[in-house]
C-alpha cells in the first residue's frame, strides 16, 4: 500500500508520482522519504529501461521538504540523521541501474530540488508557472540532501553559489540556460519527451569547463573574498550564519556527510527557529487570503500619488482591470509612465507588457467608479478630506462594491461617519513600497461586517499579499508600534547623538535598516503627520527637530535633504563621522519603546496574538527576522528582565518608558495565530 507514491509501469519503463495525502503543495516529509526509498528499492531489480518521477499536483512538482517537521526537532543529531535519511535515498536514486528523469511544473524548491537533481535528466514544463530554486537560506539552513554538492558541477560554480546565498528562484528558461534542466517542453508534450530522453543513452550534464574554473582549488578562496562584501551586505554573520556555512563548505569542497553535520547544527540554531516561525507565520497568512472568494473583477483607486498608482500598478500586474483617479492629469501621466516602466521591468515579453497596461487605466473623471467592485480610497492623510471623498463615492458606486481606505493610522470609525452604510467601508492599509512589502493590514471598523472583511482578506491573497487583521484605532499595529521608536531615535539627535551612530545601532541589532533612514525614506513630511495623529491618544510629545525640518522643506530622500543628504538618484550622501558619548544606551532606548508598544497592542487586543505582532512587524517593518518578532524576543529575553529595564529608563529619561500595564501578564503571550482562527 502507499500513501503518497503512486507506482505504475509501462511498457519499458516506470512513472512514480508524488501526491502528499492531505496537503495542497507536495512537501518531503519524513513519511513521503522512507516510502519513496521503499519504491526505489523494489524497482533496483526490475529489467526496465528508465524512470520518470512526477507531480500529481496541480500546484507543482516538489515545494521543499516539510517545515513543520524542523520545529519539532530540537537536537543537531536528530536533524543530522534527517538530512543523511534525504541523501540516502536520493543516492539510491542516482544509483539506480537505469536512467530517471524528473518532470518539473510550477515550483521545484529546495529537497524537490535536490531530489530532481539526483535524476539523470531534468524536464520543465514551459511556461510562466514553473519556478526552480534552493531557498534553505531564507530558513536559516542550507542544501541538505546533497544539493551543495551535485548543483555546482551542473551548472557552475558561480551560477550554484548565486542560487545557494541569495534564495531566489529562476525561470524554466533560465534554469535552461544555466543547465540545471535539459530541455523545457509544452505540458502535452512532456512525457513523450521524458520517455525519449530515458531511450537516448544522453550522459549526465555537466557545466562546461569555463564556469568550473572558479572551482579550481587555488581559486576557492579568491570567489570566496569576492563573496564576503555582498554577503555581509545582507546577512551580518552572527545573526544569520547560514551564507556564511555555504561559503565554507563550496571552499573546502566539502563531503554529503559534512553537509548533513552542518544542517543538523543550523537547524536546531536560533537564527533558524525563528526564521522558520517567521515562515509558517506567512504561510498561515497566506492560507487565510485563500479561505473565500472575493468576487472582485475590476479595482477602482482614488489618489495617484506614491501609494495609489504603486496599489493600482501591483493589482494590474496581478491580473485584476484597474482604474485610477485623480484629480490632475499630470500625476496620472507620472503614475502611467511608472506603471509602464514597472511592467517592463517585471514582464519583459513586449506582448505581456501591453496586456498589463491594457489593464492599467487612468480615469481623470472617475468613471471606473460605477463599475469597480473594489474602490480603494489613497489620498492625503486627513480625516475631512477622506470623509467627503466616500460620501461622494456611496452615491456612484454600486451597493454590493466593497469600500476601503487605505489610511495608515485614522480610525475607520471617524471616517464612515458620513456612510449611509458603513458595513462596507474596511481598512487595506498597504506598506511602501508596496511592490516589495508583503504586508497589508486589513483594518476592522466597529461596524465594518464579516463579508467585507473577509472579501479583503481575499482580495489581498489574491494579489499575492499577506492579510492581517487589525482592530481600527489609532496607527493600527504596525506605525503604532513603529512610531516611539522613531520618535526615539529623533530624540537622540536632539540630544546631541550622531545620526550614523543611531542606525548603526539599529542594523547592527538586526533591523534592515536604521530609523533615521527610514524616517527619510518614508518622508518626514509622512512621520510628523502620523506622529500628530498618535500623539493625543498615546500620549506621546512630537519632537520639535521633526517640525523643524518639515517646515524647511526638508523631508527626507523625496526633497533631497532630510536628516541625510541625498544625491539626484536619490542615494544616501556619507555624513562625517560620529562623535558620540559611548554611555547613552541607544539600542536600549529605542528598542524598549518599541517592545512596550507592542506589548500594549497585544494587550488592548489590536491583533488577536502574539503571533499577529510577530507577523505584522516582520512582513511590515522588516524587524529582525532572525529574531522571530517582538514578541518572540520578549519571549526569549523574559518578560521581568524587560519590564526592569523600563522602569529603570523611566527613572533617567522619563515617562515615556512607562512599561505598560500587559508586562504583569504574560499570559498574553500564550496566544498563537497559527491555533486560532480569524479575529
Amino acid at each position: 500500500m502507499s500513501k503518497h507514491w503512486h507506482l505504475d509501469y509501462h511498457t519499458d519503463y516506470a512513472l512514480l508520482t508524488l501526491d502528499v495525502a492531505g496537503q495542497s503543495a507536495n512537501v518531503l516529509s519524513q513519511e513521503v522519504l522512507l516510502e519513496l526509498d521503499r519504491h526505489l528499492g523494489e524497482l533496483e531489480g526490475k529489467p526496465l529501461q528508465g524512470l520518470i518521477i512526477r507531480s500529481g499536483k496541480a500546484s507543482g512538482f516538489i515545494a521543499g521538504a516539510d517545515v513543520r517537521e524542523f520545529e519539532r526537532i530540537t537536537d543537531p543529531v536528530r536533524a543530522t540523521e534527517l538530512a543523511e535519511l534525504g541523501q540516502q535515498v536520493c543516492a539510491r536514486l542516482a544509483g539506480l541501474p537505469f536512467p530517471s528523469v524528473a518532470v518539473i511544473h510550477g515550483f521545484c524548491l529546495g529537497g524537490g530540488l535536490e531530489l530532481a537533481l539526483a535524476c539523470r535528466y531534468r524536464l520543465a514544463r514551459e511556461d510562466a508557472a514553473t519556478r526552480l530554486g534552493l531557498p534553505e537560506v531564507r530558513l536559516g539552513i542550507h542544501p541538505g540532501f546533497a544539493g551543495s554538492v551535485r548543483l555546482p558541477p551542473l551548472v557552475g560554480d558561480m551560477a550554484a553559489l548565486d542560487m545557494m546565498l541569495t534564495g531566489r528562484t529562476i525561470s524554466a528558461r533560465e534554469a535552461r540556460r544555466l543547465g540545471l534542466v535539459d530541455e523545457i517542453v509544452p505540458e502535452r508534450h512532456l512525457l513523450d519527451a521524458a520517455e525519449k530522453f530515458l531511450k537516448s543513452g544522453t550522459p549526465r550534464r555537466k557545466a562546461p569547463w569555463h564556469r568550473r574554473v572558479p572551482g579550481w582549488r587555488p581559486l576557492r578562496t579568491l570567489v570566496v573574498r569576492m563573496f564576503t562584501p555582498r554577503v555581509r551586505r545582507k546577512a551580518h554573520p552572527d545573526h544569520y550564519p547560514a551564507p556564511w556555512r555555504i561559503l565554507d563548505l563550496w571552499r573546502d569542497r566539502a563531503t554529503e556527510k559534512q553537509e548533513a553535520q552542518s544542517l543538523g547544527e543550523l537547524l536546531v540554531s536560533r537564527s533558524s527557529r525563528n526564521l522558520v516561525h517567521v515562515f509558517l507565520l506567512g504561510e498561515e497568512l497566506k492560507r487565510r487570503g485563500k479561505m473565500q472568494p472575493h468576487g472582485i473583477e475590476y479595482v477602482h483607486v482614488i489618489g495617484a500619488g506614491v501609494m495609489g498608482a504603486d496599489i493600482a500598478i501591483w493589482a494590474a500586474h496581478k491580473g485584476f482591470r484597474v482604474s485610477l483617479q485623480d484629480q490632475k492629469p499630470e500625476i496620472l501621466a507620472r503614475a502611467m509612465k511608472k506603471a509602464y516602466g514597472f511592467f517592463k521591468s517585471k514582464l519583459k515579453e513586449p506582448r505581456a507588457v501591453q496586456e498589463a497596461m491594457d489593464r492599467f487605466m487612468p480615469d481623470l473623471e472617475g468613471h471606473g467608479l460605477g463599475r469597480a467592485d473594489l474602490v480603494i480610497e489613497a489620498i492625503v492623510e486627513k480625516v475631512e478630506p477622506k470623509r467627503e471623498l466616500f460620501r461622494l463615492v456611496e452615491q456612484k458606486a454600486r451597493p454590493q462594491t466593497l469600500l476601503a481606505t487605505n489610511t495608515s493610522s485614522i480610525p475607520l470609525e471617524e471616517i464612515g461617519t458620513v456612510l449611509k452604510d458603513p458595513s462596507r467601508l474596511v481598512g487595506l492599509h498597504f506598506f511602501n513600497p508596496v511592490a516589495q512589502m508583503q504586508l497589508v493590514e486589513i483594518v476592522r471598523g466597529a461596524q465594518s461586517s464579516e463579508a467585507s472583511l473577509a472579501r479583503a482578506r481575499a482580495f489581498t491573497g489574491a494579489i499575492e499579499r499577506l492579510p492581517l487583521d487589525v482592530k481600527s484605532s489609532p496607527g493600527f499595529l504596525v506605525n503604532r508600534i513603529l512610531m516611539p521608536y522613531l520618535i526615539e531615535a529623533v530624540k537622540l539627535v536632539q540630544e546631541g547623538v550622531g545620526i550614523t551612530t543611531i542606525d548603526q545601532a539599529a542594523t547592527e541589532f538586526g533591523m534592515p535598516m536604521g530609523p533615521i533612514e527610514l524616517a527619510d525614506s518614508v518622508g518626514l513630511d509622512i512621520c510628523l503627520s502620523v506622529a500628530e495623529e498618535l500623539s493625543e491618544p498615546l500620549h506621546m510629545d512630537v519632537p520639535d527637530k521633526l517640525r523643524e525640518l518639515v517646515g524647511q522643506g526638508q523631508l527626507g530622500r523625496k526633497s533631497g535633504q532630510g536628516f541625510y543628504r541625498y544625491n539626484a538618484r536619490g542615494r544616501r550622501e556619507s555624513p562625517s563621522p560620529d562623535k558620540t558619548a559611548a554611555d547613552i544606551p541607544i539600542t536600549e532606548r529605542l528598542i524598549l519603546r518599541l517592545l512596550n508598544e507592542a506589548m500594549a497592542c497585544l494587550r488592548e487586543g489590536v491583533v488577536g496574538d502574539a503571533d499577529a505582532v510577530d507577523a505584522g512587524m516582520v512582513y511590515g517593518t522588516g524587524f529582525a527576522p532572525f529574531l522571530g518578532g517582538p514578541m518572540s524576543y520578549i519571549d526569549s529575553l523574559g518578560v521581568t528582565g524587560i519590564s526592569h529595564s523600563l522602569h529603570r529608563l523611566m527613572q533617567e529619561y522619563g515617562p515615556r518608558f512607562k512599561p505598560d500595564a500587559g508586562w504583569s501578564q504574560p499570559e498574553l503571550l500564550k496566544r498563537r495565530l497559527r491555533s486560532s482562527n480569524p479575529t
